[in-house]
This record gives structure tokens, C-alpha cells and sequence, in this order.
């Protein structure tokens, strides 16, 4: 899979709805639960970032829910990449970019969305064929206004801005029409997955979900 179809399909999922949840999930067995009720409230792309022992195990669980579009988030190695791949993950999501880890989702058919925070790395990136990108850490490298400055020269890429991002603060980043998406963690609180709060983050995925984008206007 080539970077440019590895976008293609990264555009598809960002398309689905205005919020990625990120997910930490330390109990594999609230795994499902948790998936359920984000799918039910909208959000149906989910990211499982690989922080946790139990990440893999969490990933084949949310694979099975229905509706759901399971990835693995904090790819840092090749190893990474076949592990989530192997797991049921059907999209990929790293903090930055190497050859190693574009080369791994080449040979494991994962569509990658890589992280970049520059223009230069955004410009790398787009060489290598990959049009749309994640823009990470957002808030701590200039927020919405850094990141309206580096694609107004480069828009024929598009983003996923992730990184401090939350309710206060998201309608800045989806207000940008180079701009598909956010990932956040607010949608599940860590308490409400921790006591199985279903009603709650479904409530909080469905707020999540109503937000507009300025890429897809209504």
C-alpha cells in the first residue's frame, strides 16, 4: 500500500466524524464496553494507542465490535506496525514519521497517518505521497494558529490535529478547512472508563459527534 492510497483511506476514516477518540485503556476487559459506546454515539474511528500493556489485547476486542474502525496509535517501530496489523487494527497513527515505521505500513498494508508539527516535515511527507497528516503535539507547538499559518502555503494537505485538544478549544482547529479532524482523549474519561460510565461517554461521544467542520460543510 502506497503512501498515497495509505491517505486515500486516512481521509476515508477522518471523514466519518468530527473526533478521533485517543484511547489509554489500562483493563482490556472494559475494552468493548468502551467501544460501544463511543460507535453509539457517533464516533466510530477509534485510536488505541499502544501506552499500555494491554493495548493489543484491547484492539482485538474493539475489532469485533460492530460499526467500529479500530487503529493503533504511538507506532514507533516496525515491530509496532505488525503487532497492531496482527491485532485487528485497520489504520495506523504515529508521533512522527521514519522510514522504518512508512516502510513497515507499506509491507503490512496499514494506512498510516503520520505525525508532523513543521513545514518541513509536512513537506517531507507530502513528497513521499502522504496528503493527509497528523499535526502533533498541537497546542504545545502553536495550537490552530500555527497550524492555519504552516498549511495556508500547503494545502493540498490535510489534518488531524491532536494534542491538547478539547471542547474549549476544538472549534479553532475544525473551523479550518484543511482540517478533517481532531483526536481527543475527552470523550472518555479515564474515571468513566475506569467505572464502565457507558451512558456518560456515549453522552460525551454524541456531543463530539454534532461538532462542524468547515471541511465538510452541512
Amino acid at each position: 500500500m502506497t503512501p498515497a492510497e495509505q491517505s486515500r483511506r486516512a481521509a476515508e476514516i477522518c471523514a466519518l466524524a468530527p473526533v478521533v477518540p485517543v484511547l489509554v485503556v489500562e483493563d482490556a476487559s472494559r475494552a468493548a464496553g468502551l467501544a460501544r459506546a463511543l460507535v453509539a454515539g457517533g464516533l466510530p474511528a477509534l485510536e488505541v494507542t499502544l501506552r499500555t500493556p494491554s493495548a493489543l489485547d484491547v484492539i482485538r476486542a474493539m475489532a469485533e465490535v460492530p460499526g467500529g474502525i479500530v487503529g493503533a496509535g504511538t507506532l514507533l517501530t516496525p515491530a509496532d506496525v505488525k503487532a497492531a496489523k496482527a491485532a485487528g487494527a485497520l489504520f495506523g497513527v504515529s508521533p512522527g514519521a521514519t522510514d522504518r515505521i512508512i516502510g513497515a505500513c507499506e509491507d503490512e498494508e496499514l494506512p498510516l497517518l503520520p505525525g508532523a508539527v513543521t513545514a518541513t516535515e509536512v513537506m517531507t511527507l507530502l513528497e513521499k505521497g502522504y496528503t493527509v497528516q497528523k499535526f502533533f503535539p498541537a497546542e504545545t507547538s502553536g495550537g490552530a494558529a500555527a497550524l492555519k499559518a504552516i498549511g495556508a502555503p500547503i494545502p493540498q494537505v490535510r489534518f488531524c490535529p491532536t494534542g491538547g485538544i478539547g471542547m474549549k478549544n476544538v472549534g479553532d482547529y475544525l473551523g479550518q478547512k484543511t482540517i478533517l479532524c481532531v483526536g481527543g482523549s475527552w470523550v472518555a474519561p479515564a474515571a468513566a472508563v475506569a467505572s464502565g460510565d457507558w451512558s456518560k461517554i456515549e453522552t460525551l461521544a454524541r456531543e463530539a459527534a454534532a461538532l462542524p467542520r468547515a471541511a465538510f460543510p452541512r
